[in-house]
């Protein structure tokens, strides 16, 4: 039985997305793959706009600064970021004005999430660099801050890399709490869940939940940006400070969960042969839409691993769907080539 109420049950949060998602079985893909059923968590069935993981961690990310009265928030990312397009979504939804410090050159397309983010009315500024862990970003962010407070914004900082991480993996021990009780409703027991790895808040927090209940269940992240040896780590770290956060009496090392580094491909954000594979086989035989630098990749990580028996066949494993449709069409001319061939 999962324990009531959850541990998040103390954090301000407000109510952006829609929850709990589906958890629902795939026994297509299972049967092109071979081996053990497989199931999808469906966090892209979150709702705001376009879904996906990010309105999870925004609920609790926000809910501070609601309570608190705050009128703005500052974030920064990858132009092409979901995070960013959530954070500018649930902006829309509360009233706040976001500002954005987007990584990367200024005359950027304007398609993919970039475009939601200037529909959902996101002020939108670019900075030289692609380094999300950069010295200079926090300088550039405290800049929009004060600009933003000079006119009249009392105004707060989202910064993933630094303290709002802690936040965004309590977060998603929301997640995983959920998960254990899908899991108990199905009667299965998994004995892996792969998900696409960035921030890897994700990770930290259903890692996190799966040993504060004893889950057998091995948390694969399956890494899109940094090596293991980087990612490994933080992970720990970050589950480590929510587990403190929320006044949970474990801790989460680098040996409570895997690591999967083989799939990032040349470079963070750009598409690969495994991964655009990965949408199709995906696509055609459960109709889920995937991007090909997040769960492309996470799904194709999945696969391989199947393929050369990594997991016993009789017993499920469960694909983290954290979505990010958007960047299906920004790499379009590279799907389409790889879906067409």
């Amino acid at each position: 039985m999962v324990p009531s109420p959850r541990p998040t049950a103390a954090l301000s949060r407000v109510p952006l997305g829609r929850f709990p998602t589906p958890l629902e079985p795939a026994p297509r893909l299972s049967a092109a793959l071979g081996g053990p059923p497989i199931w999808v968590k469906r966090e892209d069935l979150s709702g705001l706009a376009l879904g996906g993981n990010k309105p999870r961690q925004l609920e609790f990310l926000l809910g501070g600064a609601v309570r608190d009265g705050v009128q703005a928030v500052v974030t920064t990312a990858a132009a092409q970021s979901n995070f960013c397009r959530a954070c500018a979504a649930a902006g829309a939804r509360l009233g706040l004005k976001v500002g954005l410090l987007l990584r990367g050159p200024p005359h950027a397309s304007v398609q993919g999430n970039l475009l939601l983010d200037h529909v959902l009315g996101a002020e939108v500024r670019f900075i030289d660099t692609t380094d999300p862990y950069d010295p200079r970003v926090p300088g550039w962010m405290d800049d929009m801050v004060a600009d933003f407070e000079r006119r009249g914004l009392k105004t707060r900082v989202l910064h993933i890399p630094g303290e709002s991480g802690t936040l965004g993996a309590a977060a998603m021990v929301d997640a995983g709490f959920e998960l254990a009780e899908q899991f108990r409703e199905a009667g299965i027991a998994p004995q892996a869940l792969h998900l696409a790895a960035g921030s890897a808040l994700t990770t930290a927090g259903v890692a996190l939940a799966f040993k504060c209940l004893g889950l057998a269940t091995r948390v694969v992240g399956v890494s899109v940006q940094r090596p293991a040896s980087f990612i490994a780590p933080l992970v720990a770290q970050r589950a480590s400070s929510a587990a403190r956060l929320l006044g949970l009496p474990v801790s989460v090392t680098v040996h409570d969960f895997d690591i999967d580094d083989r799939f990032i491909g040349p470079a963070y954000g750009v598409p690969t042969a495994e991964s655009i594979e990965a949408i199709a086989l995906a696509g055609r035989t459960e109709a889920l839409l995937l991007d090909p630098v997040y769960t492309g990749k996470a799904l194709a990580a999945l696969s391989a691993q199947v393929r050369a028996g990594r997991w016993r066949a009789d017993a499920p494993i469960v694909f983290f769907h954290s979505g990010g449709t958007p960047g299906l069409f920004v790499h379009a001319d590279a799907v389409a080539a790889g879906v067409l061939s």
